[in-house]
């Protein structure tokens, strides 16, 4: 197991500027993760320069950026919009191997009252098919997930449910595109993580390890303080013989306290297993 971080209660300050990337890559680097994750939100520009510098910094704090997230909208009801998407990924992920990252998180899109379900599917389909073709051109791993909603979008996932997510899922078999699974996202619509998990475990990549006090929201909370049954989702994947990324989403709004505090959970869970 190797063990990231996507830092969201960190994003606040990593988005103004007032810490810089690689002041995130030093943190994560102290509290002994292997990788770090970022937002594409964190860059203030898609230049070559740019990129080449942040990966500069990452690189002299001696660890790895081993996921990019980024936030497509697949699912849009106009045309346009969904085309400026598609081109708007194929640049994030071009940015993302510019900075050395191992994978490319990607979502489906909005779940757009406008947008049917058997159009939402076709939709993200051929986008994510776009990506995989991009992803595999540009060396650099492409992970789509079973995603809620970010801050940045009006409405949740068009795949927030596990129904929609599977079958976008099937249908990529036949591409490079490998899975993100999160852990609080099916809790938080009443779900059982199980059974998507054993769904996808042949394509996992990376887990979200997230956690929420209620199984009707998302409502994030340090991990191991909500519902999520850690113990049954790692036995799981030890069992499964699953020796990717474990990424940290660490939402519970504690910033540095909430991440240390985090980590040692996870590793602490892990072994336990």
């Amino acid at each position: 197991m190797k063990l990231s971080c996507l830092p969201v209660s960190l994003f606040g300050d990593i988005i103004d500027g007032s810490m810089g990337i690689d002041r995130w890559a030093a943190l994560g680097k102290s509290l002994g993760l292997d990788g770090i994750d970022i937002s594409v939100l964190f860059l203030k520009t898609l230049d070559k320069p740019y990129l080449q510098d942040i990966r500069r910094g990452i690189e002299r704090e001696g660890i790895r950026l081993a996921v990019m997230n980024t936030y497509p909208d697949l699912t849009h009801p106009k045309e346009s919009e969904r085309s400026r998407e598609i081109s708007r990924l194929e640049a994030h992920i071009e940015a993302a191997a510019l900075l050395g990252a191992e994978m490319v998180r990607v979502t489906a899109g909005q779940g757009h009252p406008e947008t049917g379900p058997v159009e939402g599917t076709e939709w993200a389909v051929k986008g994510l098919r776009r990506a995989a073709i991009r992803a595999g051109q540009a060396g650099v791993a492409v992970v789509y997930e079973n995603h809620s909603k970010p801050g940045v979008w009006k409405y949740p996932d068009f795949s927030y449910p596990s129904e929609i997510f599977m079958e976008i899922a099937d249908r990529l078999q036949d591409t490079c595109m490998k899975i993100l699974f999160d852990t609080a996202n099916p809790i938080s619509r009443g779900e059982k993580p199980l059974s998507i998990l054993v769904h996808v475990i042949d394509r996992l990549a990376c887990v979200h390890a997230a956690d929420t006090s209620s199984d009707q929201e998302l409502k994030p909370v340090l991990l191991g303080t909500g519902i999520v049954p850690f113990n049954q989702i790692f036995s799981f994947l030890k069992r499964s013989g699953y020796e990717g990324w474990i990424s940290i989403e660490e939402a519970s709004g504690l910033g540095e306290r909430g991440i240390e505090e985090a980590i040692g959970f996870v590793r602490s869970t892990w072994k336990s297993c």
